[in-house]
């Protein structure tokens, strides 16, 4: 009988921990409804990988599910984060986005505390290769932050995934209070017309494909995250594979999110996460993801100097990839400000150029920082 408290006799409080820790996530998802389709996996999974001789992760002879599928799916080939871009680049309408082009520029602004992340955290003591993948954390964007840290081979894979799609979740409780300490209530109450003009099916089709070849010459890094983002768009926007685009924006992208969030999880072993490390990457992460969302913020603002019309500032703060998190509570905000000011279809906007924009600067980063990782 004494086989049955082996389990018992080797555990480890770092694993209670992490118990502790995937039974907050599974709360988050469930009683606060927080991304519950990659939390409620996470949090199971985390406490899947920390039971003791837990068979999911063995290696060996004998390899473990969740080691598989790790292997498989992430480090050998980063397929299952590129996978869920063409359901998300299904689920894009770049149409707000082309009727307004300056909302661009906020996109590509909101990527700002990134590089400040970097400098700050190779300034406390981390390697370049450590900096760069934890400040990618402030695009608010899994996939991306997966693919950086990979390509960069950095040793906090692990805690970066996480705290990368807990931000993502915690979107609507961060923006707002840095949203409302930048803006006065004068700007929030900025109105601003939507262009409701029809763009062509002709644009529509030829802009995942120009975004796609232009990425690929100035930052042929990114053409793999920006390339499954335009398919998918193209797979939308191209009228003749309706199914097949129904199907990745929900059958498809859920089975992935899915799959990704339980396999995130392999990266959640105690002795990995458990560190002071990590802590520091949760406080890093958080800077990056609050500048991100200050430098679109003031984008706008700095535009609204020389425009005639103005752009409400808060628009800048959707320019972050979460994507459609924060295009929701800009325009949650803004209805709560006027309950007559409509924002919505313009924080789209700001929000899909971010999804570019983010891709194309992990594609930079790898690029930039990779050659002196090796």
């Amino acid at each position: 009988m004494e086989f049955l408290l082996e389990g018992f006799k080797a555990l480890t409080w770092q694993q209670a921990v992490m118990w502790a820790i995937g039974g907050i996530l599974i709360y988050l998802a469930i009683k606060k409804d927080m991304e519950p389709a990659l939390l409620l996996p996470m949090g199971f999974g985390a406490i899947l990988v920390n039971l003791p001789l837990s068979p999911v992760i063995a290696e060996g002879e004998h390899t473990g599910i969740i080691t598989s599928l790790f292997n498989v799916g992430i480090k050998a080939s980063e397929a299952m984060p590129l996978l869920l871009f063409i359901g998300i680049g299904c689920m894009i309408d770049f149409g707000p986005l082309l009727t307004n082009p300056k909302l661009f520029i906020l996109g590509g602004a909101a990527q700002f505390g990134i590089f400040i992340t970097i400098i700050l955290a190779a300034m406390i003591g981390f390697p370049l290769n450590d900096a760069a993948s934890i400040g990618i954390i402030g695009a608010a964007d899994g996939p991306t932050a997966i693919l950086v840290a990979q390509q960069l081979v950095s040793q906090y894979l692990g805690p970066i995934m996480v705290v990368a799609y807990s931000y993502m979740a915690l979107v609507p409780i961060v923006q707002p209070a840095v949203i409302k300490a930048c803006t006065t209530k004068k700007e929030r109450l900025i109105r601003m017309k939507y262009n409701a003009k029809q763009v062509s099916r002709l644009m529509r089709i030829l802009f995942p494909i120009i975004v796609t070849i232009v990425s690929g010459l100035i930052a042929p890094d990114s053409l793999s995250l920006v390339g499954m983002l335009m398919f998918g768009n193209l797979l939308r926007e191209c009228g003749v594979l309706k199914s097949l685009s129904e199907t990745a924006q929900t059958t498809f992208s859920n089975i992935i999110t899915l799959l990704l969030g339980i396999t995130i999880s392999f990266q959640m072993q105690a002795a990995q996460f458990i560190k002071i490390e990590t802590l520091i990457i949760m406080g890093l992460g958080l800077f990056a993801f609050v500048f991100d969302t200050i430098g679109g913020v003031m984008c706008a603002k700095v535009i609204n100097l020389f425009s005639k019309e103005k752009i409400n500032p808060m628009l800048g703060a959707a320019g972050i990839s979460a994507f459609p998190m924060a295009s929701r509570v800009v325009a949650k905000m803004g209805t709560k400000e006027d309950p007559s000011n409509h924002l919505l279809m313009h924080a789209v906007g700001a929000n899909v150029s971010g999804q570019i924009a983010s891709a194309i600067v992990g594609g930079l980063i790898i690029g930039l920082i990779g050659p002196f990782c090796l």
